[in-house]
């Protein structure tokens, strides 16, 4: 049983009587320079070289207090908060949870017999709250904003991101700053706004709202949670990594695709892959990990064909797929490195072969994914069919969210 204590003696906590987690968080640390900073603050980037922080644990902690068979009595109703250890939240009573992770991971054979791969395996990400897996980022960031006091979030949004944070942020009613691109789907601007959130469209792209939530957080004391600009979106998102090998009984697949716009997925597994070799409870073997984009914006793309460490933004970004119409992401160096480490590989699919692939994968599975996900399936058909991908191997592809909210793409 955790002890209560008073959260008033750490500096920036919510006072009061409250339960420890077992969260092993032990500080933050710049994805490029290194630098170290506490736990207490809320910190968005490293102030010394502007890149991404990253979350540290005392993972040599949890290998002690924690193994794989108490973890599988752990009750599957927690959700991703099954991974305490591995998350920031330090008291039980900040924990803002809608039942998100724990989502279900069937073998989709015959759909994989389609193009000779029937070892294929759907992680479906559709059944989280809000639809997507940004609720897995939106839950974990939002409950220790609020833990550390934040007054009100702000985010630039293509969409399922902004309505993460907002269905999240209303469960504490912390003000929320949506901006969006004036031609957003509909479903997103309506979510956001029955949520209470504040929304503003802007004439532009994702890049360009990110200006307007620097400019407010800035003059407003807002918190910014856009994509890698605080340390724990990224946190939540790794849970997809610990789940499916826990799913999987700890084995890796050979294969994982996944659709990248900001990244902040990919980015999260590769990361929860290192933090659990570094416990034991795996090796060094990875699955080639797979990044598809547009190929109306396909930045991580270029660069990968490019042999380069980092990406280029892309000019005039046009897709459908409005969650990977981001032409900048700030975690562009990590996606690459996770790529190249992997000996995995990055490829962009056009609109109309998304959409195609949605409605083959509805018709054979029964669930409609989003478009952004249309992209997995449409990477995954290509990549078959060049051999990339073998008959034998083992192959994840993330179902990211749902068609239900993008009837606008196929009028």
């Amino acid at each position: 049983m955790s002890a209560a204590v008073n959260a008033g003696e750490a500096s920036g906590y919510r006072a009061g009587s409250l339960t420890k987690t077992t969260s092993a968080f032990s500080h933050l640390e710049c994805a490029q320079c290194s630098k170290k900073f506490p736990t207490n603050k809320l910190l968005g980037m490293c102030p010394d070289c502007t890149k991404p922080l990253l979350a540290r644990y005392d993972l040599d902690q949890i290998a002690k207090t924690l193994t794989k068979e108490e973890l599988k009595k752990r009750d599957p109703a927690l959700g991703l908060w099954r991974y305490e250890e591995f998350l920031p939240v330090q008291f039980k009573e900040n924990i803002i949870s809608l039942g998100e992770g724990w989502t279900p991971l069937f073998h989709a054979e015959a759909y994989g017999k389609l193009y000779g791969i029937p070892n294929t395996w759907i992680k479906d990400e559709s059944k989280n709250p809000t639809g997507s897996f940004k609720a897995r980022g939106a839950a974990v960031c939002v409950s220790r904003a609020y833990e550390l006091g934040a007054k009100a979030l702000a985010i630039a949004t293509n969409g399922n991101a902004g309505g993460a944070m907002a269905c999240y942020a209303a469960q504490r009613n912390i003000p929320g700053y949506v901006f969006m691109p004036e031609d957003a789907w509909l479903a997103f601007k309506v979510e956001c706004k029955v949520y209470g959130m504040n929304v503003t469209t802007i004439n532009g792209f994702i890049t360009d709202c990110g200006a307007k939530v620097r400019e407010g957080a800035k003059e407003h004391g807002w918190f910014d949670v856009c994509t890698l600009r605080e340390p724990f979106r990224v946190e939540g998102k790794k849970t997809m990594g610990i789940e499916l090998l826990e799913q999987f009984d700890w084995k890796m697949p050979d294969v994982i695709i996944y659709p990248t716009g900001g990244g902040t997925g990919l980015i999260g597994m590769w990361k929860a892959f290192n933090e659990l070799q570094h416990m034991g409870w795996i090796g060094s073997e990875r699955p080639k990990m797979v990044s598809v984009q547009s190929d109306g914006c396909a930045p991580i793309v270029r660069a990968w064909n490019e042999l380069k460490d980092k990406a280029e933004p892309w000019k005039d970004a046009r897709t459908v797929a409005s969650g990977l119409r981001v032409p900048a992401a700030a975690g562009d160096f990590l996606i690459l490195e996770a790529l190249k480490k992997s000996n995995g590989t990055a490829l962009a699919v056009s609109d109309e072969a998304m959409k195609k692939s949605c409605e083959t994968v509805a018709r054979v599975t029964g669930i409609w994914p989003s478009v952004e996900a249309g992209a997995v399936f449409a990477g995954f058909e290509q990549l078959s069919a060049q051999g990339w991908i073998k008959p034998t191997d083992k192959v994840v592809l993330f179902l990211t969210g749902t068609g239900l909210k993008y009837p606008q793409a196929w009028l």
